[in-house]
């Protein structure tokens, strides 16, 4: 079957971003690779096995069904934790298989201690904390309660992390905040010390914490939007380049989305292009027309202002993106033809189309685009 369009997966560039994650939190710090949102569209069942091969064993997501996407793959893994959902009846799945589960009040905590009793197993558990996020997490008050509840039903709770998220430390302007949570977390620390109570992995940092703020780095962190090439945001970026004097980017993106032309036509002076009339031919025009559309992920908003590469060109979609395709103009690209490689986001003949620069067309952030790609686009691997 041919597929409209896919994506590849460049094993390199992976590894690449690894070993520069790596040397900047050391040997003694466990990376562990966020996967959620289908590992932010790169497709888990793909992805986790590559990362895997580059040395990667420890992998967080946020619900039981990604947590099982990656258990089937029949690898050996360090650690799968769950950073979110997880229902009643997921629990007892969860202990049974070794899964660690986030827990940030008494009602889960107490539902997976039952379920852990039940089989004669310790469910391992990561302890959530309130710092600031206002999300989820154990309030100090309660957090003394929680750690008697533990040593009281020893038999059936292991806590193999203290935990919190912090508020957007990709951007400057949370700076006040993002050191309160940090002073926050650190104080919280103090109380596993005071009921002696062994608190496992501390884990505080993600991408962009890591970059940002240094002493988040504690005994793991949870690294995503950085394995997969991508920086938090141009701030953190430009802020890492200049504090290191980095003129290239050190990052290499691990996805590509590419389709072929599905036909080409000539459209004439004073016709209009596509549904409606949001774009009168000014002149003879050339079009192709590609099998991708905002079903596809290529978002509506791009129209008459999104770009994709053929030929080495890079060209103008025009019109307003369909469904299931969109229309470039090709009238300065007369070498185009029906079959030829388009690419949505990635590299061809030295011309480039970043996650970053495709949604700022369509005003999604890099998190938001990739996770928007359709589980059911073929995902490819390349060396």
């Amino acid at each position: 079957m041919i597929e409209n369009s896919y994506i590849e997966i460049n094993k390199k560039a992976l590894k690449n971003n690894y070993e520069f994650i790596r040397n900047l939190i050391g040997a003694n710090c466990e990376l562990t690779s966020v996967v959620k949102g289908n590992a932010y569209g790169h497709g888990i069942k793909n992805f986790v096995p590559t990362a895997h091969e580059c040395g990667v064993k420890s992998f967080a997501v946020f619900s039981a069904t990604e947590a099982k996407e990656i258990l089937d793959t029949g690898l050996d893994f360090s650690r799968i934790m769950i950073m979110g959902n997880i229902d009643n009846d997921q629990l007892s799945w969860a202990v049974e298989n070794d899964i660690e589960v986030y827990v940030f009040d008494q009602l889960r905590l107490s539902n997976i201690a039952l379920q852990a009793a039940k089989q004669g197993k310790k469910a391992k558990v990561h302890i959530e904390v309130e710092t600031g996020l206002n999300r989820t997490g154990f309030n100090r008050k309660d957090l003394t309660k929680t750690l008697e509840f533990i040593r009281n039903n020893k038999d059936s709770v292991e806590i193999s992390g203290m935990c919190s998220h912090l508020a957007g430390a990709e951007n400057i302007a949370n700076y006040y905040r993002i050191n309160k949570q940090i002073k926050r977390f650190d104080n919280l620390e103090k109380v596993f010390q005071e009921q002696e109570v062994t608190a496992g992995k501390n884990h505080l940092a993600c991408s962009a914490a890591m970059l940002n703020y240094p002493k988040t780095v504690k005994d793991l962190v949870r690294i995503g939007i950085l394995q997969y090439g991508l920086w938090p945001s141009k701030e953190v970026k430009m802020a890492y380049m200049v504090k290191n004097k980095v003129m290239e980017d050190p990052l290499i993106p691990v996805l590509s989305w590419k389709s072929k032309v599905m036909s080409t036509k000539i459209v004439k002076m004073g016709e209009y292009v596509g549904y409606g009339n949001s774009l009168l031919a000014e002149t003879d025009m050339r079009i192709a027309t590609i099998p991708v559309g905002y079903s596809d992920g290529f978002a509506r908003s791009l129209s008459n202002q999104g770009k994709v590469i053929i030929a080495g060109h890079r060209l103008d979609v025009v019109g307003i993106v369909n469904m299931n395709l969109c229309i470039v103009d090709v009238t300065n690209a007369e070498e185009v033809k029906i079959g030829d490689e388009v690419v949505m986001i990635g590299e061809q003949n030295g011309t480039n189309i970043s996650v970053a620069s495709f949604s700022d067309f369509s005003n999604q952030l890099n998190y938001e685009l990739l996770t928007r790609l359709p589980n059911d686009i073929p995902r490819i691997i390349t060396k």
